[in-house]
């Protein structure tokens, strides 16, 4: 069986009840509180007092004393018993009578107006443990009658009864329960729920009272358990509805009660045991003879024909960890959830956390995590219970002891695990994720340091993933406990996390440092010094910046000028100085070229020493690769092309300063070229792009850069200057081919023909050329010129147009004009409908206005009679 939940202890022995007279039998019993009452077959009743008490093993027991009995002068057995301590009763049950007995001295209780304190022709009775009757002296009393197919209900006062109600039922009834209006009755081929109140039935479920017999127990409020067909315990409440599974138990049962979360039968050779949560079977006890088993407030009491017995329930605390040391947790947590109703709410949440935390150490021991885990969740278990499994996880500091009595029996991991490493292991993988799990919530209210610094030891141990993140977020490791252990899994890099997240930003570099040179091995992270340098980067500690920028700028100038390059501004990291780190990098060339670039081309600082310092740097960069044997042409390209790019991108550096520093350097004629273009000496740029290079695409390139932020006629200007360096021809005393020259020429007025003026170019271009080398020229500047009157013609017409429309709107009234009227200033007639409109809507002349403003230059700004209002009128 699965667990011990009844002890069965003798409570009258059979020589304190019946001496040696072998022939008396027990008939019926009756308990309240400690006093026992038996009837029995030689028509006796007993009264006993029963005492518990312990034996020296601790076991519970009863002593018996009997005080009195009393012969009832008939000559049949004492059939039932009922006690009515309220009224100081007994209701007896005997020859088919049901009388009453004073309960201390035995006697029969006379009726107070003669027979009216028995009922005759009873075959069996119950008494209502949920009465209707608020009268609390009358007790309530269901009575089956022997002789016809009716129940009646009676009231029981002190010394008399009263019949209230007498309801007929389809069949002879044999056993009957009451709870409040509600008859539970077993007739003869069936059970069935009767309203006495109403007259409703219900019928529940067929039985034959001949082949078994029937078992009628009222188990509480509106609900009744019955003898089923088929070996079966059947629960029904008021309206015949079963709310339980039912419990399987013998087909010879003879008796049943309910202790509850227990249903207990009896047969002929044995006692069982039934859980009323899961319908197992919990526990067998050996009895024979027993033919009467009854729950009398609780106290399981059972009787053979000669002794009586108390089945004892065990405490539910002991029932639960006997169950758990058998490792049954389904059961012992269905156990303790089932007690619920009968302990008091404190305690019991106190015993189901205890226990769900003792079964999920179970299943922890099993491997079970999943199940676990919902346990010590549920369970709200200390997690340092856990923790503590593993030696050295705990901090020093923790005040941690394990809870008493233990919850588990393991001493650690190594003992839980039998020496199985691989078992050792799967544990601590569950350690980490429940640790993860629970850190960020209630649970570790109070032992955050103890969670924290368990769960970094576990990480590192195990080389996890996760440790870094727990470093880098929001943790509570106690760094004198985690120092060690990282340093001895060689967790260099996260142990100076722990030192950045303490505060201590300068322990953690020169611990990070001794990783980059290769003086402590880590492989945490390849990239370890960009690491470095990204974190003084955003340091906001300057002395540390400057401390260690010197050895991040000796290891990789290129990556460790990022310290100054990729630092941002803001309140809580202030900015160096710019001429601070440009002194400080006079030492790394290379670093000091890349922060100026940062400077100028980047950040566009607008400063005229910063871009003359870099264009100067450029400049020794291109000299020194020229100096060089032999040569690198392609680095010396590219470090042109950044120095040329500069030249003429910035408007800041200075450029007599630059000029003098290319002076008599043929191999930078073009860079020479570029700074006359920022002195606006375009004529000695164009000389030397032309006539000393012979690079007529950049001196076209050169014009158009040197005017791209300038008008058009800037542009023209330049493009016929160039023109004009071309059509001169090579200077005295230089040699050149005067016909290359003149192509060129040619070429630039195809080109960029719309730029040029073209009546000016007809006029510089030599008499002697081709008008067919100027066929493209010529036909754009034709289009142009075309294109160019045309929209002016269009756009003088739609001025016209909106002229005529503003006078239009400006005339109040119309205008007349014809061959007959004549204009106020000559006096002529109008042949045409244009005229002028003077104040007071006169009509005059256009030509006669225009005279007289040609007459009278002075009146034309003075006098405004002659508004130029032109009307085109017809008549």
């Amino acid at each position: 069986m699965s667990v011990k939940a009844f002890e069965l202890v003798p409570a009258v022995e059979r020589d304190l009840l019946m001496g040696d007279k072998a022939r008396i039998n027990i008939e019926c019993i009756e308990c309240c509180g400690k006093h026992l009452y038996v009837g029995t077959n030689d028509c006796f009743i007993h009264h006993f007092l029963l005492a518990e008490v312990a034996s020296s093993k601790g076991k519970p027991g009863y002593l018996a004393q009997k005080l009195l009995h009393k012969y009832l002068g008939l000559k049949k057995p004492v059939a039932e018993l009922r006690a009515a301590s309220a009224l100081e009763r007994l209701i007896v049950l005997c020859e088919g009578i049901v009388f009453l007995v004073d309960m201390v001295t035995l006697e029969t209780v006379p009726s107070a107006g003669g027979g009216g304190a028995k009922i005759r022709g009873v075959a069996s009775f119950c008494v209502n443990e949920n009465p209707v009757n608020t009268d609390p002296f009358c007790v309530e009393m269901g009575v089956l009658s022997s002789k016809r197919r009716t129940v009646q209900i009676y009231m029981v006062y002190e010394d008399r009864v009263q019949l209230v109600k007498e309801l007929t039922t389809p069949e002879q009834p044999c056993a009957v329960s009451l709870d409040g209006y509600f008859l539970c009755l077993a007739l003869t081929t069936q059970y069935m729920i009767l309203n006495y109140n109403t007259g409703a039935s219900q019928d529940l479920f067929p039985y034959n009272s001949e082949e078994r017999r029937p078992i009628v127990k009222r188990i509480g409020r509106e609900e009744f358990l019955l003898a089923a067909p088929g070996g079966l315990g059947m629960f029904a409440n008021a309206e015949g509805v079963s709310q339980r599974a039912p419990v399987r138990w013998s087909e010879s049962v003879i008796g049943a009660a309910v202790c509850f979360p227990y249903v207990v039968a009896l047969d002929e050779s044995f006692i069982t045991i039934h859980s009323m949560l899961d319908q197992q079977l919990k526990q067998t006890l050996s009895f024979r003879d027993g033919h009467i088993l009854q729950n009398f407030e609780g106290k399981v009491i059972l009787a053979s024909t000669k002794a009586v017995y108390v089945l004892v329930p065990l405490p539910l605390e002991r029932q639960i960890q006997d169950l758990l040391a058998n490792h049954r947790v389904e059961e012992a947590l269905i156990l303790t959830e089932g007690a619920q109703r009968n302990i008091p709410k404190d305690k019991f949440q106190n015993l189901h956390k205890r226990i769900l935390q003792q079964a999920g150490f179970i299943q922890f021991g099993q491997l079970q995590f999943l199940e676990a885990k919902e346990h010590f969740w549920k369970g709200q278990l200390d997690v340092r219970e856990l923790i503590s499994l593993c030696p050295l996880l705990l901090p020093a500091s923790s005040s941690f002891t394990r809870c008493h009595p233990p919850l588990h029996e393991f001493a650690d991991l190594n003992h839980l695990a039998q020496g199985d490493q691989e078992k050792v292991l799967q544990c601590k993988k569950f350690l980490i994720s429940y640790l993860g799990e629970v850190r960020s919530t209630e649970v570790v209210n109070g032992c955050r340091e103890d969670v924290d610094t368990a769960l970094l030891k576990l990480y590192a141990e195990q080389d996890h993933e996760s440790l870094l993140d727990l470093l880098a977020s929001d943790n509570a490791c106690v760094l004198a406990d985690s120092v060690p252990w990282l340093e001895k899994y060689h967790k260099y890099f996260a142990l100076g996390l722990l030192y950045h997240y303490n505060g201590q930003d300068s322990a953690a570099l020169q611990l990070w440092i001794r990783v980059a040179d290769g003086e402590l091995q880590d492989p945490t992270r390849s990239d370890l010094f960009e690491y470095i340098v990204d974190f003084l980067c955003t340091s906001s500690n300057v002395d540390l910046v400057w401390k260690y920028a010197d050895w991040a700028l000796r290891k990789d100038p290129i990556v460790g000028v990022r310290v100054f390059t990729k630092r941002h501004t803001s309140k809580d990291q202030p900015d160096l100085n710019p001429d601070d780190v440009i002194t400080y990098l006079g030492k790394h060339s290379q670093a000091l070229l890349l922060y100026l670039e940062n400077l100028v081309l980047e950040k566009r600082v607008q400063k005229e020493k910063f871009h003359t310092h870099l264009a100067v740097l450029y400049l020794e960069r291109v000299l020194s690769l020229m100096s060089q044997s032999p040569k690198d042409e392609e680095q010396l390209t590219k470090a042109r092309e950044r120095l040329q790019a500069l030249l003429r991108e910035s408007d800041l550096y200075r450029v007599q300063f630059l000029l003098a520093k290319m002076e008599n350097r043929e191999e930078l004629l073009l860079e020479r070229a570029t700074l006359h273009g920022k002195l606006e000496e375009h004529d000695k740029a164009l000389h030397i792009l032309v006539h000393q290079l012979r690079d007529f695409p950049s001196a076209e390139a050169f014009c158009l850069w040197a005017s791209s932020s300038r008008d058009s006629a800037y542009r023209q200007q330049l493009f016929h200057l160039l023109l004009g360096v071309y059509l001169d021809g090579s200077p005295p005393g230089q040699s050149g081919d005067s016909g290359e020259l003149e192509m060129a020429a040619v070429d630039l007025l195809n080109r960029h023909g719309e730029v040029f003026d073209a009546v000016r170019v007809l006029r510089m271009l030599p008499e002697g050329w081709s008008l067919q080398l100027l066929r493209p020229f010529l036909g754009r500047a034709i289009r142009a010129n075309m294109h160019a009157c045309r929209t002016s013609r269009i756009a003088l017409g739609l001025a016209h147009s909106e002229n005529l429309q503003l006078l239009h709107d400006r005339c109040k009234k119309p205008v007349f004009v014809s061959e007959k009227k004549g204009c106020h200033l000559c006096h002529n007639t109008f042949s045409e409908p244009s005229v002028v409109c003077l104040p007071g809507g006169v009509p005059v002349h256009t030509h006669c206005v225009a005279q007289r403003v040609r007459d009278s230059p002075t009146k034309r700004h003075t006098e405004p009679q002659f508004p130029s209002w032109t009307l085109q009128l017809w008549s």
